[in-house]
């Protein structure tokens, strides 16, 4: 079956011009309640079963069911509907298309891949019923601490396989990095800032902090790398402290991201900054410092001798008529959370440039071939 290319920007650039950025992130941000009742108008007109999921205000998953006739396998495909802000964007929900492009918050990450799932489903409902079943899950929240997702595995979603569809270039991804947040905090003490006897600056102390940090990294870049992600990571994302310009600070707060590959735990992360501490501790009695472990994400990686990752891969071959290319992705992905559901998974779809930046855009030939191989996955692992 040929995807139809008009079909494809119609659906991404309906997508594209609903705002739906996630409010956790952006105070006023409207959620995913229209971008979800989209989407269940759309499945519902291609003849899928559908349920409308409620994670919280404004927050909406999305559940849609193409029914097998039995004896095949389960697929699962999950994309998120929120996007995060659009700071410094001059035509955010534009969905203009341009040199093969199209333009617009949320166009690559990863409503390019949800409107190929979208399409892809409603091309397989047209054809005689598969063996298994295909569900799409458009999930909230994905941006921030990932509810949506969680609520649909709560629930006791099972397939035997999941296609998780953030943006790779049609690359065949089977694995990613996790992340873990800490926060530390100096102590000083208040006084004027014309009685140095008196004061013990908290910020001057941090520096200490930041020194082992970058430290840290270097020893992180010494250990052996993964081979398809590099090294761990460590950098301060936040810092503040202090009253005002003619007082010695008593506080400085600061915040750090750990990134970690397959391997590494928050438990590491936590070891690592305890030692710090520890080390700043014993060379300076007068030094008080407290942390404080924050959220984490695991990394994940599947084998590429996986069911799902071999017939994604054979797919993928078929429809670009190349040999499919493995990669990893950079960022973090729900294909974490469902694989330790018990749902192998693998992440597909197609890419562009400008995740989270001013200017974002995803290819308009990828999200073609992208459905293309969503369709072809489909009949092969569910069972034409």
């Amino acid at each position: 079956m040929v995807i139809q290319r008009a079909e494809v920007i119609r659906v991404l650039s309906d997508l594209v011009r609903i705002e739906s950025v996630n409010p956790e992130l952006v105070p006023g941000g409207s959620g995913e309640a229209v971008i979800a009742h989209y989407v269940a108008g759309f499945l519902k007109a291609a003849g899928l079963e559908v349920r409308l999921q409620e994670v919280g205000k404004n927050r909406f998953n999305i559940l849609g069911t193409l029914r097998g006739h039995g004896g095949g396998k389960t697929l699962l495909l999950n994309g998120h509907l929120d996007t995060v802000g659009v700071a410094g964007m001059a035509e955010p929900f534009s969905a203009r298309v341009e040199n093969g492009r199209l333009y617009g918050r949320g166009a690559q990450d990863m409503k390019g891949g949800l409107a190929a799932a979208l399409i892809a489903a409603a091309a397989l409902a047209r054809e005689p019923a598969l063996k298994g079943d295909l569900v799409i899950t458009a999930v909230a929240d994905e941006e921030y601490r990932s509810a949506g997702t969680r609520a649909v595995l709560r629930e006791g979603m099972k397939a035997d396989a999941a296609v998780v569809l953030e943006p790779t270039g049609l690359a065949v991804a089977t694995a990613h990095k996790g992340f873990v947040w800490a926060e530390i905090e100096t102590e000083g003490c208040a006084a004027h800032g014309s009685r140095p006897e008196e004061g013990v600056d908290a910020i001057a102390r941090m520096g200490r902090v930041l020194g082992e940090v970058e430290q840290l990294q270097e020893r992180l870049k010494a250990r052996p790398c993964h081979p398809r992600l590099g090294w761990g990571s460590v950098h301060a994302s936040l810092i503040s402290g202090g009253q005002e310009l003619s007082s010695y600070p008593e506080r400085c707060r600061l915040s750090l991201e750990r990134r970690l590959v397959p391997g590494e735990d928050a438990k590491a992360f936590e070891a690592e900054l305890s030692d710090i501490l520890a080390r700043l501790s014993a060379a300076d009695p007068r030094f008080r410092a407290h942390l404080s472990p924050g959220y984490s994400a695991r990394p994940w990686e599947s084998p590429e001798d996986s069911l799902i990752v071999s017939t994604l891969a054979a797919c993928v071959g078929h429809v670009l008529e190349r040999e499919a290319r493995f990669g990893a992705t950079t960022f973090w992905t729900d294909a974490a959370l469902l694989d330790e559901a018990g749902i192998p998974s693998v992440v597909f779809g197609p890419g562009g440039e400008g995740l989270h930046s001013a200017v974002e855009y995803v290819r308009l030939d990828e999200v073609v071939q992208g459905a293309e191989t969503l369709v072809d996955c489909g009949r092969v692992f569910c069972g034409a």
